[in-house]
């Protein structure tokens, strides 16, 4: 994770932009207000907030769970895929 203050990264946007984007790198944001902010890729940002939506709910954080001890303990079942064809 790397920190920098607004000013130098408004001077170099676009390879620190590269950076986040190419190289998954988290950037810290600093302001001299204390009020610093964080930049990720967006499908981090969007895989973190799906995280947050499925562990919000006791009774689907308990599914999850479930689910994944069931995994561990080797109760899972390979199916083979449709074919297309064989629905029409």
């Amino acid at each position: 994770m790397k920190a920098v203050h607004y000013s130098y990264l408004r001077n170099n946007l676009k390879s620190y932009l590269d950076r986040v984007t190419n190289d998954y790198e988290t950037l810290i944001i600093t302001h001299k207000n204390g009020k610093n902010v964080v930049m990720i890729p967006l499908d981090q940002y969007n895989n973190l907030m799906e995280n947050i939506h499925l562990m919000s709910s006791d009774l689907n954080r308990a599914a999850l769970q479930k689910s994944i001890q069931q995994l561990e303990q080797g109760f899972t079942v390979i199916k083979p895929l449709l074919n297309i064809e064989d629905l029409q």
